[in-house]
């Protein structure tokens, strides 16, 4: 059983239409603690058609909704956003329950999640248009801002409150009613925000949240018609077929996928600040993000004295479940993860790389995984070209920046990219080299609601946050008016 101060905020039901209910077959998944291996609870299994009344709902919602003013919405996500605030400490407590992070992880997420929504309320007040200059003295041409309609948001487990805030906030200030599909690993923090925007008083219909297992939502959600904006957070190979899966109703789609980020560490670099970042970067929940320092390419002049300060600051991590006193590193979400990263490791092992450093792991529990630290690793391991997702920091050593930026740039992604360096010159011609949609100098620290977060090539499209992500959920509409008489 999760504690909390308020006990409602936990439930097994899905919320459509304004009403709470289970699945119409009444089919439910179960859901477990992946530090223990304890049942949760379940959850609806919902299927086609529940997703097509959620989808129905939505559309029922979207004229009242739209039809309200800015200042009208943003009213209501200031009072979810408070209502986020105020109980913290409980979404913090079902989420470390159901994804595994430490609580003081947690909570920053849950701080981060409700930044999304203060940003958004606030954005939604200063969409506008403009006015084109027309051909002739009698016309004038107006450029206007409308809601896209129904939109959809699929999220994944490493990030069970941040992804869906970052989604549906803009989505709602820009005048759009949303379908929410958690991921199944972690469904109760999105049920538990769903009961705060339900207290917030947003319209029935205005916030749908359904549950279960993906291809059954997702057919339903990119076949219907009447959805009109699709975004998924996700691996590439997902966030693909959901590409191909929208072609035949041309959606508008945001895909956030996967990423393969290097970090580098020039010579001329502040080590203390590089370890730092590297750490903060690394290993933010257990190495589960896709932002995450994937390959650490240090130089020549530095590596040695690099990798035995980040040896010591790794062997310092603190194995064990998020809820207990100390832990930094919690378990993996699943065994497929834990397995993925053994097979991994052992991959690099055996072309060369070599363990410098592993932190203890006093756990018996099949999830948890001791951090550890390879050096020797070069291109042809499976960990430079594929995501970790575990705490597994490998370090490639380079030459040249030259040879670092092509090291860095060798990948189908594009999502972020890290580097260390106190020479001004080379910061301007490293960033605009570096392939990726984020860039980030001196820090490990690139998401925040004000910023656009998104990346290239294969890590997919759009962008949220920042004033593009409300972007992502107008259309333009060119408004030509002639005849005007002088």
């Amino acid at each position: 059983m999760i504690t909390l101060s308020d006990p409602s905020l936990f439930t097994e039901q899905v919320f459509m239409g304004g009403a709470w209910c289970g699945a119409r077959s009444g089919r439910t998944l179960d859901v477990d603690n992946p530090a223990t291996g304890e049942i949760i609870g379940s959850i609806p299994n919902c299927d086609g058609d529940d997703t097509k009344a959620a989808i129905a709902a939505a559309e029922a919602a979207f004229p009242a909704w739209r039809a309200r003013t800015a200042g009208e919405r943003a009213m209501l996500l200031e009072r979810w956003n408070a209502l986020v605030l105020e109980n913290i400490t409980d979404l913090a407590r079902i989420m470390t329950a159901e994804q595994g992070k430490p609580l003081a992880e947690s909570e920053g997420e849950i701080r981060y999640a409700a930044s999304f929504i203060k940003w958004f309320a606030e954005e939604g007040r200063r969409v506008g248009g403009r006015m084109v200059a027309g051909p002739e003295a009698n016309r004038r041409i107006l450029v206007m801002k409308e809601p896209v309609g129904v939109s959809v948001a699929i999220t994944p487990w490493n990030f069970p409150a941040a992804m869906i805030t970052r989604k549906c906030a803009p989505a709602l200030a820009a005048g759009c009613p949303i379908v929410i599909k958690p991921s199944e690993y972690t469904p109760y923090t999105a049920l538990a925000l769903g009961k705060l925007a339900e207290r917030a008083g947003f319209p029935t219909g205005v916030i749908n949240i359904i549950t279960g297992k993906p291809h059954p939502i997702g057919d339903e959600m990119t076949a219907n018609t009447a959805v009109r904006k699709l975004s998924f957070t996700g691996s590439t190979k997902v966030g693909a077929l959901l590409m191909r899966q929208c072609a035949d109703t041309v959606k508008r789609i945001s895909l956030e996928l996967g990423g393969n980020a290097p970090l580098i560490v020039f010579d001329d670099a502040d080590l203390d600040v590089a370890v730092a970042s590297t750490m903060a970067s690394k290993f933010r929940n257990a190495g589960q993000t896709c932002v995450c320092a994937n390959r650490i390419l240090v130089q020549d002049g530095i590596h040695d004295e690099f990798v035995e300060r980040l040896g010591k600051a790794i062997a310092a991590l603190k194995v064990g479940p998020g809820d207990a006193l100390g832990t930094t590193i919690g378990p993996l979400i699943n065994a497929e993860a834990v397995e993925k990263v053994r097979a991994l490791v052992e991959d690099a092992l055996g072309l060369g790389a070599r363990i410098s450093v592993k932190a203890d792991n006093p756990m018996k529990g099949p999830n948890f995984v001791a951090p550890l630290m390879l050096t020797g690793a070069t291109a042809g391991m499976r960990l430079a070209s594929e995501e970790i997702f575990g705490p597994v920091a490998a370090v490639f050593r380079f030459g040249n920046e030259d040879e670092a930026i092509a090291l860095a740039n060798a990948t189908p992604y594009g999502l972020s990219s890290y580097f260390y360096t106190e020479d001004l010159h080379r910061a301007f011609r490293v960033a605009e080299r570096l392939e990726a949609g984020m860039v980030a100098l001196n820090t490990g620290a690139i998401s925040m609601e004000m910023a656009p977060f998104g990346g290239v090539k294969q890590s997919g499209l759009g962008r949220e946050g920042g004033e593009e992500g409300i972007e992502e959920y107008l259309e333009t509409k060119t408004f030509h008016i002639a005849g005007l008489k002088s």
